[in-house]
């Protein structure tokens, strides 16, 4: 989630990556069969064509009330991935792995017990911050009890180690068993200095994922980072509700990277009265962390927590279908969107289905209609394409980062990546949103067809959120695969940037992660959709057709990764 009803995600996004990060309840589900439940049988006729109306029958389906938000492990799930292999069936494809349609996705379900409180000794001074109001924590340890007993806490700026960038929050000391605060977004941000990092643009340094996977790392008992609204770009409520309820990780074992035995965030208050207590004033602590050389900072604190959670272990599934190439069969072009929203809610009043139309059900009918237009079209794709359905992005993109170390191709057999994640229904536009924009060759492909329909290609506007590693594509770029992330636009033909703006607001105040993100044929304005997916149906027919192998621009982070990996078995890209 993400991912962007034009400016949504710049304004409000959520954890999650889309942001979506967002974890959903759940309860196991059984496994897809023909006798499992499936949507009630529909009329509509489809057409091989991209066309709204068989864009409104997909998305209405799979965000109707019946399937319940979607929820992975649910029944919302199995109604879900079960339609979705009903249409790949219906277009043509073919199962995607192996003889199946279906990629089991292990996840650990981990539900903190939001009675817990962290116990802070300062000075001789005891206080209890409450989950919720003052601070939020998990574990990904997939234990049912985990205690931290009078761990040190130290601030330690932004919590990041950058070599390249000579930056290292944690240098000169040993963390083992220690508790370190942080805070979000990269060094250079709250100071407004574009000489640090990346300027304005967020780098993955600045990611929450990123903190806690270096704190884990290091060694820490535990992390916190504080929360201001700007760094995040979300709010303090977004927090709350996303850490609430059962979280997923994939088991350790498919996962072994180190993992915090607690984790979460601190409020704004709850962070100004803990560095009160030692005499700093946080204020001045954000402008000390943005000077080179900064160091860490004990808080002159102790921490303890008796974590308990209730955990299981349960399975989920992407699903895969793909076109056959006709000529380079072992070679493909990859489209993908997650299936996955945040569920039902229950005890919540009135309406507690989560139905996220937009994100993403958008993006799974966008890769349905593009799937039915390349297997109608001739002459037939020379390469394969794949047709990705992923679960628990919301739960941190982990259904993507398991298809990645689970390939059904090889990914250096794939020549890229077209990831459609939350599109635009507010009309169409002048111009093109690519997240990420100046990253790959895949950009040279879409320029020419945006314009081709009078339209030019820009960044995100919200670059210091970071929505580049908020989304599935992510996982593939992280190993080296060009990864193409665009969609929709925010000056619309008809009132400008102001109208885009104003949708986008409206969108993200209203209906982004909430149970109001629902079809909507009164309102929503396909013509604008239909001519984003055509764009990047355009981009995976031409990739399909020919034999280039594009790669990341020089100076991008993965580009390494590419050219590793393609060492001898690829010609350069072709102009």
């Amino acid at each position: 989630m993400p991912r962007k009803l034009l400016l949504c995600l710049a304004l409000t996004a959520a954890l999650t990556a889309c942001k979506g990060e967002d974890t959903a309840p759940a309860a196991t589900a059984p496994a897809a069969d023909a006798n499992a439940a499936t949507a009630p049988a529909s009329t509509h006729t489809f057409s091989p064509e991209i066309n709204a109306a068989d864009f409104a029958e997909l998305v209405k389906t799979l965000a109707s009330d019946e399937f319940e938000g979607r929820a992975p492990g649910s029944k919302g799930e199995e109604l879900t991935v079960n339609y979705i292999r009903d249409q790949m069936q219906r277009i043509g494809l073919q199962p995607g792995n192996g003889d199946s349609w279906f990629q089991d996705v292990a996840m650990t379900e981990t539900t903190a017990d939001e009675t817990t409180s962290l116990k802070i000794d300062q000075a001789g001074k005891a206080s209890e911050l409450k989950f919720g109001t003052d601070m939020v924590v998990g574990t990904r340890t997939g234990q049912t009890e985990v205690k931290v007993d009078g761990s040190d806490i130290v601030f330690v700026g932004y919590g990041v180690d950058a070599p390249e960038q000579q930056w290292n929050d944690y240098a000169g000391q040993d963390w083992k068993g220690k508790t370190v605060v942080m805070f979000v977004n990269d060094p250079g941000f709250h100071v407004d200095d574009a000489k640090l990092f990346d300027g304005k643009r967020m780098t993955y340094y600045g990611r929450w994922t990123y903190k806690f996977e270096e704190a884990a790392r290091k060694g820490a008992a535990a992390a916190l980072i504080v929360h201001d609204t700007a760094g995040a770009s979300y709010g303090w409520d977004v927090v709350k509700n996303s850490w609430a309820g059962p979280q997923y990780d994939l088991p350790a074992k498919n996962d072994p990277e180190p993992r915090l035995p607690v984790q979460g965030w601190l409020s704004a208050d709850a962070a100004k009265a803990l560095f009160a207590g030692a005499g700093l004033d946080l204020a001045q602590a954000y402008k000390d962390a943005n000077k080179r050389g900064f160091k860490p900072v004990p808080l002159n604190a102790k921490l303890s927590v008796d974590l308990k959670s209730t955990t299981a272990e349960k399975t989920s599934r992407n699903v895969v279908g793909v076109l056959p190439g006709s000529s380079r069969a072992d070679e493909a072009v990859l489209y993908m969107a997650h299936w996955d929203h945040l569920g039902k809610h229950e005890g919540e009043a009135d309406d507690n289905i989560y139905n996220g139309a937009v994100d993403n059900a958008t993006g799974v009918a966008g890769i349905l209609e593009v799937a039915d237009a390349m297997m109608h079209q001739d002459p037939k794709p020379a390469r394969s394409a794949v047709f990705l359905a992923v679960t628990l992005e919301e739960s941190g993109l982990l259904g993507s980062k398991y298809y990645v170390a689970h390939p059904t191709f090889p990914l250096d057999k794939i020549a890229g990546v077209i990831n459609i994640d939350a599109m635009s229904v507010a009309g169409r536009a002048k111009d093109m949103t690519v997240t990420g924009f100046g990253s790959s060759e895949l950009e040279d492909i879409l320029k020419p067809l945006a314009a081709a329909q009078g339209r030019t290609l820009h960044g995100e506007s919200a670059v210091q959120s970071g929505f580049y590693f908020r989304s599935d594509h992510f996982n593939f770029a992280k190993a080296g695969v060009p990864a193409l992330y665009a969609d929709g636009g925010e000056d619309l033909l008809e009132g400008g940037v102001e109208a885009g703006r104003k949708a986008g607001e409206d969108y993200g105040r209203n209906r982004y992660h909430g149970p109001k993100d629902e079809f909507d044929a009164a309102t929503w304005k396909l013509d604008g959709t239909i001519e984003d997916l055509q764009l990047l149906h355009g981009v995976g027919k031409e990739l399909a057709a020919g034999d280039r192998w594009p790669n990341w621009y020089e100076g991008n982070p993965f580009k390494a990764a590419r050219d590793e990996m393609m060492k001898g078995k690829a010609a350069p890209a072709t102009k």
